[in-house]
């Protein structure tokens, strides 16, 4: 770790993190769930139909995010995974462990409402031909891999080296996925939010996506952070700190 600020070291330590954690996670909790809630009756309730697809949109409140953060999760892995293999940092090979699990589910969410939405509008569940979704569906083998070439190690140092090789080298895919609609001509529907400039979608259903997506985001922090809480214990189940700390609250 030479070379690095100070404030970077106390992120690197799990008492710090584990400290910080605790009194972050009920906050964002309840922040998450007052901004999905907030969002979902704006998206289904106070946003008029689509003049195209009816009510069928409105899966968009669900998929977008999902999708969304399918990448954003798969990136911060790979940052995390890297972190912990140049610099031999154990807890952010822990923020890469418990980050793995809970992107698979909001990728495997992303392409299941994708095919929700698929069906009334392409008219079809899932088309092979599609770059977007075979990328995506890629995406979803590869938080899948990582976490079962981990479960392969015993050793838990070799499984972190060797799976940060995997979340590192599979980042590629994440900027394929953004710009397939771009690079090839698909079904999937181009840019909507990233074009600011001229929209494809009015103000009234933008404004719940929006919420939906800070929803979605803090809800997927809040769920890293039970996840690394988790992972630091299993970690550092014999530390001290760890014991005191446990006392602290009983």
């Amino acid at each position: 770790m030479l070379g690095l600020p100070r404030w970077f070291h106390r992120w690197a330590s799990p008492p710090h993190v584990y400290e910080l954690a605790e009194r972050w996670r009920p906050w964002l909790g309840g922040l998450a769930l007052l901004t999905i809630l907030g969002g979902a009756y704006g998206g289904l309730v106070l946003a008029p139909p689509d003049y195209l697809q009816g009510d069928s949109f409105r899966i968009i409140y669900v998929h977008v995010p999902s999708a969304y953060l399918s990448m954003m999760g798969y990136t911060l892995m790979a940052v995390a995974a890297a972190i912990g293999f140049v610099w031999r940092i154990k807890l952010a090979h822990a923020v890469a462990v418990s980050i793995a699990p809970i992107g698979a589910s909001f990728t495997f969410l992303a392409l299941v409402t994708g095919g929700i939405w698929g069906r009334p509008t392409w008219g079809t569940y899932w088309e092979w031909g599609d770059a977007r979704l075979m990328f995506e569906l890629l995406l979803l083998f590869l938080y899948l891999g990582y976490m079962a070439l981990r479960a392969s190690f015993e050793d838990r140092d070799k499984a972190d080296r060797v799976s940060a090789i995997l979340a590192v080298v599979g980042v590629v895919n994440v900027p394929i996925i953004h710009y397939s609609v771009e690079w090839w001509s698909t079904l999937h529907q181009g840019p909507t939010i990233a074009k600011l400039d001229t929209p494809s979608i009015t103000f009234d259903m933008l404004a719940p996506l929006l919420v939906m997506i800070a929803g979605f985001t803090l809800c997927f922090a809040w769920l890293v952070l039970n996840r690394l809480q988790g992972e630091i214990v299993e970690r550092e189940h014999d530390a001290r700190w760890l014991r005191r700390f446990a006392e602290a609250v009983r």
